[in-house]
């Protein structure tokens, strides 16, 4: 007891009667604590429903669709060949539910349905959406909103109350946790668990136990006395299981002997985390977090409150003010870097993959505000867009715009540029204007903003809720008959660029066609290039395309409106001869820079070093997920997630002052629930290891790591401390990475999470980890414990 605090009961005599359960809160039913065991619409689901999945060539068919009582598993029977199998998915996957004949999908193949009776399940990550179609308009309805309310709710959920859903639903195809378990580990069918069954089903759930400690904690749960775990029995070992040693330490050096933490002891814990300490905070928190309501009525906090407070937002090691918009907006388009996507259409590679108006709904839903849409000639003078003189598919330029309508300001209010790479003649070129205008309306920017200052490109908050046009435009003062005028610059050292360039487009879509295809390509180009209608010219306002000048041009005669595109590897050709000026450049004129041609897989470059020259358009491919993706993913978490952040002083007023260094100190303490790699091999338990990347400027780019753990993906311990020095925190960002350890081949990936320094929390910090795809791998975490200390 500190000194001159109150007395206060121990935990003891605080706790609630027991529920057989080791003392911890009884979980009530799910559906009960979203508040819908009533909901109109839940019953429906909960009924089940004929839906019909609405595929190409006839591969649907009518299925009974049914929300399990854990309300979030939707179960229905999949089908192989002539076989059929049950088959589920998660509620907590939903990307979004759109109702109608709002996808790519049910455009194409659901004219037999009423537009009323179909919906669209879009899933995270990469999984293709789920097209239904309802027997009657009255099912679709409930389904759209039954499954509306039940990912809201999802969303709203504590960490803590995601972690009792994910004990239910975990790794289980079929109806609920127990349930599920059973089936898979319960051999003989009684739905009764030996002990061997039990360490089955602890291998299924990525946890390897040693048989002592297993048999002690089943011998405890066994209070029937028959050597079988059933039911309440069952709940019991699981939530046994999922004790946090190094959170009841860490609660206990807080706390004291009698295990109970006051609103003062609260105090030192937050001033330790460096956050704000007053008592009126530490009470808020109490308040907010602690479960016991006779401890919350004398402002104490127990270990379960505790934990409850840690695993929420609160103790993420993201900064929760910027999940909001919270930088400047007011400033030029050039002082933001602009999430930017490469051959949005495609869905896989560059050669043979299909293109999809569903990759720019993916591409604008995950925060892009630039989209590239490569356009061509099409039948009956409907232009198309596509990876020109390659095997991917054709898409209608009508039916992508119409998709960025729907999707553009989803996610974010502030301005989407369509990057328009034109292959068309005029008369397509005059449909493409006339379908922009249409389609979108008052939304497309047609004129320049009223009293915008030439020397300056307008901000994202003017712009908000605007759609931009890059292309090429015709100088004012030049118009021929039909719209036709040379566009080509004199000068052969910009001709030579523009060569280069359109080389490595057909190097990209056929290698074994190069030669032949830049034969027949580059005379065609250059007529086309050589003519722009009038109409789709008048368009381009902010982002005009032209041939770069070169820097020291540049820098002499600024075109705040002009914008050049720079392969990679002409970008880092000008970063290493020229990247001061290159600076300079960037902060008044807009870059894109795209990925090399030669990359016929859809590999994306590292943009970090693109970032680091104050590039603002650093276009991805956001169909192929790694380390650029997650790098991109990272750059583009904080403000909001809006698809714009602000540069550093240091690039947009170049040199400024100099960034102030700090020491990075992150001790990397526990993981929780790592996911199986294979979960249908039986031994399938990661070895895990944490590595920790710094990517900045060249002198900061570090990575070190923890040492392995074997057979533990369920609570693995490391306490290893690694250190950084960083001499440019503004623009760097951490990645922390999990792999499962492999002495004779490569690691295996098993999540990550990457976010910039600026944005990291100091103190005791959970990590939730994402997937290859960048979709939630809940409840899988990492704890850590962060320092920040200036040079």
């Amino acid at each position: 007891m500190i000194c001159g605090r109150k007395a206060r009961p121990a935990a003891e005599q605080l706790r609630a009667p027991s529920d057989g359960a080791g003392g911890s809160r009884r979980p009530g039913r799910a559906l009960k604590k979203m508040g819908l065991t009533e909901d109109e619409d839940v019953q429906r689901m909960l009924q089940g429903s004929l839906l019909w999945k609405v595929k190409a060539k006839g591969g649907g068919g009518e299925r009974l669709f049914r929300l399990q009582e854990d309300g979030v598993t939707v179960c229905f029977e999949g089908r192989f060949g002539r076989a059929r199998s049950p088959r589920s998915f998660s509620v907590a996957h939903i990307e979004a539910v759109r109702q109608g004949r709002q996808s790519e999908g049910l455009r194409k193949h659901g004219a037999a349905f009423p537009e009323r009776h179909c919906f669209t399940l879009a899933f995270k990550g990469r999984r293709k959406n789920l097209d239904l179609a309802a027997r009657g308009e009255e099912d679709a309805r409930h389904w759209v909103q039954g499954l509306a309310k039940l990912m809201g709710r999802l969303q709203a959920m504590s960490q803590m109350e995601k972690l009792d859903q994910w004990r239910r639903v975990v790794s289980l195809p079929r109806c609920g946790w127990i349930h599920g378990v059973l089936q898979r580990a319960d051999r003989n069918r009684d739905n009764k668990m030996s002990f061997r069954e039990v360490k089955s089903m602890l291998r299924m759930l990525n946890i390897d136990m040693d048989d002592v400690y297993a048999s002690k904690l089943f011998k405890e749960c066994d209070h029937s006395g028959n050597e079988r775990l059933e039911g309440r029995e069952l709940e019991e070992f699981c939530r046994r299981l999922l004790r946090r040693p190094e959170l009841e330490e860490l609660f206990g050096r807080y706390s004291g002997e009698d295990r109970v933490l006051s609103a003062e002891e609260l105090q030192d814990f937050l001033r330790d985390q460096g956050e704000d300490c007053s008592l009126r905070h530490a009470r808020a928190i109490i308040r907010t977090y602690e479960l016991n309501e006779t401890a919350k009525q004398q402002d104490l906090m127990m270990l379960d409150g505790f934990m409850m407070y840690l695993l929420s937002a609160a103790g993420d090691i993201f900064n929760q003010e910027h999940t909001k918009v919270h930088q400047d907006m007011n400033q030029p388009l050039s002082h933001y870097f602009i999430s930017s996507s490469h051959n949005t259409y495609l869905t896989r590679n560059q050669i043979g993959g299909s293109s999809s108006t569903e990759a720019y709904v993916r591409a604008l839903r995950a925060g892009c505000r630039c989209v590239e849409l490569d356009c061509w000639e099409g039948s009956d003078g409907e232009p198309v867009v596509y990876h020109g003189h390659t095997l991917t598919s054709k898409i209608l330029f009508r039916d992508v715009i119409e998709s960025i309508r729907d999707s553009a300001f989803e996610k974010s209010p502030y301005p989407v540029i369509l990057s328009l790479e034109n292959h068309c003649g005029l008369e397509q070129q005059a449909t493409m204007a006339r379908h922009m205008k249409a389609i979108l309306g008052d939304r497309l920017l047609t004129q320049p903003l009223q009293g915008q200052d030439p020397h300056h490109l307008p901000s994202p908050e003017q712009l908000k809720e605007k759609i931009l046009v890059k292309g090429k435009k015709l100088p004012e003062l030049w118009q021929e008959p039909r719209g036709v005028t040379s566009l080509l610059d004199p000068e052969e050292e910009e001709e030579e660029e523009e060569e280069d360039e359109e080389e490595e487009k057909v190097q990209e879509r056929s290698p074994r066609r190069s030669l032949q295809s830049l034969q027949e390509i580059k005379p065609l180009q250059a007529k086309d290039a050589a003519q722009v209608s009038p109409e789709l010219s008048a368009l381009v306002l902010y982002c005009q395309a032209v041939p770069f000048p070169g820097l020291a041009h540049a820098l002499r005669h600024p075109q705040p409106c002009h914008m050049s595109s720079f392969s990679e590897r002409k970008a880092r050709k000008l970063i290493r001869e020229a990247g001061p000026a290159l600076v300079r450049y960037n902060t008044h004129q807009l870059s894109r820079v795209y990925p090399l041609g030669l990359k016929m897989n859809s590999a994306n470059y590292n943009p970090q070093e693109m970032w680091n020259a104050g590039c603002q358009l650093v276009a991805l491919n956001f169909q192929t997920p790694g380390l650029a993706m997650d790098l991109n993913g990272g750059r583009f978490l904080p403000n909001g997630r809006c698809g714009y952040v602000l540069k550093p002083p240091c690039l947009r007023c170049p040199p400024g002052d100099a960034p102030r260094r700090l020491a990075l100190h992150l001790r990397v303490i526990t993981a929780q629930q790592l996911p199986k790699l294979n979960r249908d091999k039986g031994s399938s338990i990661v070895d895990p290891f944490v590595r920790v990347e710094i990517h900045g400027v060249p002198a900061d780019c570090a990575k070190q790591q923890t040492h392995h753990k074997l057979n533990n993906g369920f609570n693995p311990r490391w306490e290893e401390t690694l250190r950084f020095q960083v001499r440019v925190p503004e623009l760097a960002l951490v990645r922390f990475v999990v792999e499962d350890y492999d002495s004779t081949s490569c690691n295996d990936f098993v999540g990550q999470f990457t976010l910039p320094l600026p944005s990291v929390r100091q103190g005791y910090r959970h990590i939730h980890l994402l997937s290859k795809d960048g979709a939630a791998l809940a409840p899988a975490t990492l704890f850590v414990h962060v320092r920040c200390k200036s040079l």
